[in-house]
């Protein structure tokens, strides 16, 4: 019995394959002549003209009204022209340190590797950043110890969640919750040189929620103005706000500086006198191939908040040192000193002695440790420091009684991806 010829149009293609094969299992005879012909039905049919005339709209991502409801979200559109970057970033750490840990759990200024004696996770995050050439954004979740001590109480979990766009030319317009721009270093160890933070930073702003409305004319400058909720708050503690400036200047590839000042009253609403903050910020880098070099110098006044005399201001000063050597393409050493001086309690608030009485606050610090790099996006760090108070400030409790010092020797690993 010969088979029957097995049509070929492009109406019936895949009809037709059903049929040849049907006919093909009932067949006791094939001739050459219908193997050809099936054979060339087979090639058209998968045939690379076959899928020619299959064509993909794209998507109109201009308007996304009434998209916010659908049954399955997942289907709103986007720009097609911006690019999406998802990326993760773990850290987890050793810590010892020579005081006592609080009654949270955490030692005194907590915020990177605040636990004693235990290992922990200072940060497991996930990021998702969008850039296209009208807008952008960024939302970063994270977990672990730093997010629990040193982060917002409300919004634990966001540590950024941001988005902006291009107003005309050079102009853009920024809103939502951010890291802070002020300051060397920030609370994620792998922008930093060491693990710890430097006292400097830990009484400066971490998180910030507001508007900021940048120009950036060219490569070597960029001007920012911004308003803010607070100092150092998500959710706003007062009705009055935080207004600031910045500009960053990159004279050479080598080199950078910024400075950054804010003005704000974080004084409770009702309170009998307002306490106008000042705080200005100055930073500089210096990158070579081994080499990097970091300096920072703050300076802050605050009204109606000397100890000694309420009707008079407050003053602070603050500043760090840090360098990185590299020796080799994986192994570096680092050091960093700090300076910090708050007499009048202005932005450490109440810190109390051995006696128990309300003293102003002077800190100094060294740290040295050294880094091995197994990957480019990745860390290990083992470093040492010390933290020195005045004679008068006892405030590291060790062994049931109080000291001027605490030691400390941390561990620290993290992999970004």
């Amino acid at each position: 019995m010969k088979i029957r010829n097995c049509p070929n149009s492009r109406s019936s293609r895949f009809q037709s394959i059903f049929k040849c094969h049907f006919f093909l299992k009932r067949s006791f005879f094939v001739s050459k002549k219908s193997v050809r012909k099936l054979l060339a039905s087979l090639f058209l049919i998968v045939s690379p003209a076959a899928f020619t005339q299959i064509t993909v709209k794209p998507k109109d991502s201009t308007d996304l009204t009434f998209t916010g409801t659908r049954i399955n979200p997942y289907s709103i559109e986007y720009d097609s022209t911006g690019k999406i970057l998802v990326s993760a970033y773990v850290d987890t750490y050793y810590g010892y340190y020579s005081d006592q840990e609080t009654t949270a759990g955490y030692v005194k200024f907590p915020t990177i590797s605040p636990r004693s004696g235990q290992f922990g996770l200072n940060i497991a995050q996930v990021s998702a950043k969008y850039q296209s050439a009208r807008f952008r954004g960024v939302g970063t979740v994270f977990f672990g110890d730093v997010a629990n001590s040193a982060w917002s109480p409300k919004y634990n979990m966001i540590q950024e969640a941001n988005a902006g766009f291009r107003i005309a030319g050079k102009f853009w317009l920024d809103a939502g919750f951010f890291r802070t721009h002020i300051g060397l270093e920030s609370i994620q160890p792998r922008e930093n040189i060491a693990i710890s933070l430097a006292t400097t930073t830990y009484f400066e702003p971490y998180y910030l929620s507001g508007a900021k409305l940048s120009y950036e004319p060219s490569d070597k400058w960029t001007f920012q103005v911004n308003a803010f909720n607070g100092f150092n708050n998500f959710v706003d503690n007062n009705a009055n706000k935080m207004f600031g400036v910045s500009v960053a200047h990159n004279p050479t590839k080598n080199f950078n500086i910024t400075l950054s000042s804010v003005v704000c009253d974080e004084s409770p609403d009702g309170f009998p006198q307002a306490q106008t903050r000042s705080y200005t910020n100055l930073i500089s880098i210096f990158r070579s191939n081994r080499t990097t070099i970091g300096f920072e110098v703050n300076y802050g006044l605050q009204s109606h908040t000397k100890l000694s005399d309420s009707t008079q201001t407050a003053q602070m000063f603050s500043t760090l040192l840090a360098g990185k050597y590299r020796f080799t393409t994986k192994w570096a050493g680092y050091g960093r000193v700090e300076y910090f001086s708050d007499p009048d309690e202005m932005l450490t608030g109440p810190v109390e002695n051995e006696l128990h009485q309300l003293i102003g606050l002077d800190i100094f610090g060294i740290t040295a440790g050294v880094e091995f790099k197994p990957i480019p996006n990745s860390y290990v760090r083992l470093e040492g420091r010390l933290l020195n108070t005045e004679p008068g400030e006892m405030i590291f409790l060790q062994n049931g009684s109080y000291t001027s010092q605490r030691y400390e020797v941390l561990f620290g690993m993290g992999l970004w991806f």
